[in-house]
């Protein structure tokens, strides 16, 4: 069997930031998470858009390449987009097309695996307007010669909190442009059992990423979603009927890791990778096991 490729995504390797509340650009320099991610056996990372913005103060996009692929990895997430579907005019509109031309261009020149993008923001849209901006994107996207985007199912998403509302916006885009991101912790905390992914049409399943948690939510959701994540096999999510179900929709990798977690941002950078690294190839080994492969 080979082995699974992982990704570190942005949150999880990204050391002591301040989501959503401060500094959120890395103290870890790039060419240190770099390293220690070939070090410990992942094939690619993630960069989150305000990191994108500090390392462009001192390195360009094609510095930023040479580094990732002269320590030998592949798999580059870029993210995240919000707003893109609110009507152009609108000041948030304005903000996300620049932010767009900054992920699209970067996505480009760093080949990236995908562009991730969703609401993050919380904002109010109808489904038809999401279903034909999400296509407007992907055209968009595919005439600069992007990667694929992504569209996050998350429970914070005020308009398509669901498997099957994630699904229908995606529908109208180009299946080789655009699908959906999974992650394990809103699979978690929707109730989404792994015999739920079923639903997700055949070619339609861009991204995975794991992370663990507890069941039951803790008085203040968003606060738990940011600093309480558990990393693969830590918690109480079905992470092997997960992966199974999605390796049986035909999903070969990479496989994100994503766990915003005060604990994990609060150890040294080689102890981060090391422990993401060995629960996330632990938890990719059970199903196999468990299946007798």
């Amino acid at each position: 069997m080979t082995t699974p490729d992982v990704l570190g995504s942005y949150w999880t390797v990204a050391g002591p930031v301040e989501i959503g509340t401060g500094r959120e650009w890395s103290l870890f320099d790039w060419p240190d998470r770099c390293a220690h991610a070939a070090r410990v056996g992942m094939t690619g990372l993630g960069i989150w858009h305000t990191d994108l913005e500090h390392l462009l103060e001192t390195r360009t996009l094609g510095e930023i390449r040479s580094i990732f692929v002269d320590a030998g990895l592949r798999d580059l997430e870029v993210e995240f987009l919000d707003d893109w579907f609110v009507e152009p005019g609108d000041p948030r509109r304005t903000a996300s097309d620049a932010r767009r031309d900054l992920l699209f261009t970067a996505a480009v020149e760093l080949g990236a695996h995908h562009v991730k993008l969703g609401n993050l923001r919380r904002t109010t849209a109808s489904r038809a307007q999401l279903t034909d901006g999400f296509a407007a994107m992907c055209a968009d996207a595919a005439n600069r010669g992007a990667p694929p985007l992504a569209y996050e199912l998350m429970p914070f998403d005020v308009n398509a909190p669901s498997l099957a509302a994630v699904c229908e916006i995606v529908s109208a885009s180009d299946p080789a442009q655009g699908g959906i991101a999974i992650d394990t912790w809103h699979l978690g905390k929707l109730a989404v059992t792994p015999e739920d992914l079923a639903a997700i049409p055949p070619g339609r399943l861009t991204y995975v990423e794991l992370s663990d948690g507890q069941l039951a939510d803790m008085p203040d959701r968003s606060r738990e979603t940011t600093r309480h994540r558990r990393l693969p096999g830590e918690g109480e999510f079905d992470i092997p009927g997960y992966v199974a179900a999605l390796r049986g929709l035909g999903y070969t990798g990479p496989w994100g890791v994503e766990v915003l977690s005060d604990a994990l941002r609060a150890l040294p950078i080689d102890e981060i990778f090391d422990r993401t690294a060995t629960t996330t190839s632990a938890a990719l080994a059970a199903p196999v096991a468990a299946e007798g492969v």
